[in-house]
């Protein structure tokens, strides 16, 4: 009877295989673009953090706050049911890049505000001798520091979201959740579909995690 129902189990995750590779690009698709416009988002929400100006550091303080106090999936509601009450009603497409690259920008502006915060403080100064502006020093100085510290972070995050794309099928989006929510709904078998769906999320986590090391390897060699 078990090896009945494993060898059944097996067959439905066999079968929903090649709708789900299918579906695995669009959801490394989300993760990817979520993480390319979340990230000149989440430098400038961390420049605010660090900004002298009081109400640019309350105004991307309480976003931070917000985003990292809520969760995901009450943001992509927010974003894809609640803004047509003002009038802007987006596809499941642009709504869920959007509500991730929203939440991704919140964590990722604490990672660069972290990392920007451990070049020492006499690079700045060093830089600024030598006839560097505020902001020149920031771009060919610190940034570059800061992104070495901040790869581990960052790639972390990126296989978060990975992950977190999950949550928009919730909206009709159809990617690998969804879709092997599709294949249960047709063939009445959830246990395949989900655990082949959970192989799948978990292969590209895995390559992710590869690329990231390499990249710190690489990095730490060059340093």
């Amino acid at each position: 009877m078990i090896a009945e129902q494993l060898q059944l189990i097996l067959q439905s995750a066999w079968a929903a295989l090649p709708t789900l590779l299918r579906a695995a690009p669009i959801t490394l698709g989300y993760a990817l673009a979520a993480m390319l416009l979340g990230l000149p988002l989440a430098l400038l929400v961390a420049l605010a953090r660090l900004s002298g100006i009081a109400f640019l550091r309350w105004l991307s303080g309480v976003y931070v706050s917000f985003i990292r106090g809520t969760p995901l999936l009450v943001q992509i509601f927010v974003v894809y049911y609640g803004l047509p009450s003002f009038g802007v009603t987006l596809s499941p497409l642009v709504g869920g890049v959007l509500a991730l690259t929203l939440n991704a920008a919140a964590y990722l502006s604490e990672t660069m505000r972290a990392a920007i915060l451990s070049v020492p403080r006499g690079q700045w100064e060093a830089a600024l001798s030598l006839g560097l502006t505020r902001r020149q020093t920031l771009r060919l100085v610190v940034l570059p520091q800061a992104a070495r510290v901040a790869l581990p972070s960052l790639g972390n995050t990126l296989i978060g979201l990975v992950k977190d794309t999950s949550l928009v099928s919730v909206i009709t989006v159809v990617e690998l959740l969804r879709s092997a929510q599709l294949v249960i709904a047709r063939t009445f078998e959830p246990f395949g579909p989900y655990l082949a769906a959970a192989l799948i999320y978990w292969v590209l986590s895995s390559l992710l995690e590869l690329v990231q090391r390499r990249l710190e390897t690489r990095l730490a060699r060059q340093g």
